[in-house]
């Protein structure tokens, strides 16, 4: 008898709890990276796609990577290097299939986008939880950034092989 107040206070917080709860947006809207993929042009699943490349008198080139296709869905980044550095790189698409797969992409990539940034190279760590999004995201920037010859500084080079993912 004397546990019965708490049980039910207890109860009613975790209800009130669980109706108060709200997910978080995606950081990478689903429908923005959908149309942006069809507008470049991409295929979304094969594992290789028409890749455009620009330069400018400035010393900067943009190439966007092959779409790297997983059980999820496809990946494709565009990176940006100026003067030996990379120096922007963003997701043309990722992982949207299912609203988990929409989740744990937007999850990824500001991680996987800060530190491709900071180490100056497509071979970065895999993000936990995000193994899919991850390989395919490095696959994708390394085609890009082969296509604009970058070498990184300390000669690491991410692998474009998706076969270990299918």
């Amino acid at each position: 008898m004397r546990r019965t107040p708490i049980v039910l206070s207890a109860t009613a917080f975790g209800t009130a709890a669980i109706l108060g709860f709200h997910a978080h947006q995606a950081a990478v809207p689903v429908a923005a990276a959908t149309k942006a993929a069809a507008a470049a042009g991409s295929s979304g699943s094969s594992g290789s796609s028409s890749a455009s490349t620009t330069s400018s008198s400035s010393g900067t080139k943009t190439a966007l990577g092959d779409a790297m296709s997983t059980r999820y869905g496809p990946a494709q980044v565009r990176v940006t290097v100026s003067y030996g550095k990379i120096v922007k790189v963003e997701a043309v698409q990722l992982q949207n299939g299912d609203p988990k797969s929409a989740a744990i992409s937007a999850y990824a990539e500001p991680i996987l986008q800060q530190s491709v940034l900071s180490k100056q190279t497509a071979a970065v760590d895999t993000v936990s939880g995000a193994t899919y999004t991850s390989v395919s995201y490095e696959g994708s920037l390394q085609s890009g950034l082969d296509k604009l010859g970058f070498k990184a500084a300390n000669g690491s080079v991410a692998s474009t092989d998706m076969s270990q993912l299918q």
